[in-house]
């Protein structure tokens, strides 16, 4: 939520060159206040599990955030009920003629696949074009980020040697002025990642539009946003619970796959002890993006 102070004060010009929302008190006189419409398109097989993190992340703000969880009309998944979709989710075809304010897309498991092999990568592009005229700013994860960035521009994925599964150490960007979107946000910070393929960050550069705001030497760039935010790309995973990295891991060596203990995650080599040290930059940058959404959008959607 924006401080409401004086514009002759000092602080204002500061704290406005921060990118921090700062509001002269005849703006906050007036001022409409509506919720904010988020939408969350659902890829993960595990929608019970994933809904509850990404709405644990939008629910740390004093904004008051109305959820509206999508799924694709394509494809059905295997995992989830039709009773359960129906009662708590749209397809998309219901909500293509509405806007919002952010819209989330999340990762699948479908790494190994050429995006046009797919069952529902048709209606994934059209998904695409709708965030261009019907959402203010859309976060991409994971594979959500890959999809988008071939989309977008064209930028392909490469697999890895081996997957990319831990807890890695990211370097914010030093960029003039600071991005909104990491305010705040140390300099070092820890993010997830759980992947098989990567985004090469000399393709990301090629692109003028496009910004790394935090890269890794381990995972790469990280996080990537276009110059107007609208279309922000996260190919980690923030939004991952303390013990989702730990049930992943146990869950492919009981099915005896290849898997290696997900790097600087377990104390000790012990695997019932977790160290959990990416919190507290998942809530301030989903708070972030909330305050910029809130501070980009007209009060009236439509226009």
């Amino acid at each position: 939520m924006p401080i409401v102070i004086d514009r002759a004060l000092p602080a204002y010009s500061v704290l406005s060159g921060e990118n921090i929302f700062v509001m002269t008190r005849e703006r906050a006189t007036g001022q409409d206040i509506r919720p904010i419409e988020i939408a969350i398109l659902n890829l993960m097989p595990t929608k019970e599990e994933t809904e509850t993190q990404f709405m644990r992340l939008l629910s740390n703000s004093p904004l008051q955030v109305n959820v509206t969880l999508v799924h694709t009309g394509s494809y059905r998944s295997r995992n989830t009920g039709a009773e359960y979709l129906a009662q708590f989710y749209q397809p998309f075809s219901a909500v293509k003629g509405r806007r919002f304010d952010g819209m989330i897309v999340t990762g699948a498991p479908v790494e190994d696949m050429d995006f046009s092999s797919v069952a529902y990568w048709e209606e994934m592009k059209e998904i695409f074009a709708f965030t261009r005229s019907n959402v203010t700013s859309t976060l991409f994860i994971c594979w959500g980020a890959m999809a988008a960035l071939h989309y977008f521009y064209g930028i392909e994925k490469h697999p890895l040697p081996r997957k990319l599964f831990g807890v890695f150490t990211h370097r914010k960007a030093e960029l003039t002025p600071p991005d909104p979107l990491m305010r705040g946000i140390s300099d070092e910070f820890a993010m997830c990642h759980s992947r098989h393929s990567a985004i090469s960050a000399r393709d990301i550069r090629r692109q003028s539009d496009l910004t790394i705001l935090a890269s890794s030497a381990r995972a790469g760039a990280a996080i990537v946003s276009d110059k107007a935010h609208a279309k922000v790309f996260v190919l980690g995973h923030m939004e991952y619970d303390r013990d989702t990295l730990q049930k992943e891991y146990l869950r492919d060596k009981a099915k005896g796959l290849p898997i290696a203990p997900p790097s600087a995650y377990f104390i000790g080599g012990n695997e019932e002890k977790i160290r959990m040290n990416w919190s507290s930059t998942a809530n301030l940058f989903y708070n972030n993006w909330l305050n910029l959404v809130y501070q980009t959008t007209p009060y009236r959607l439509g226009e």
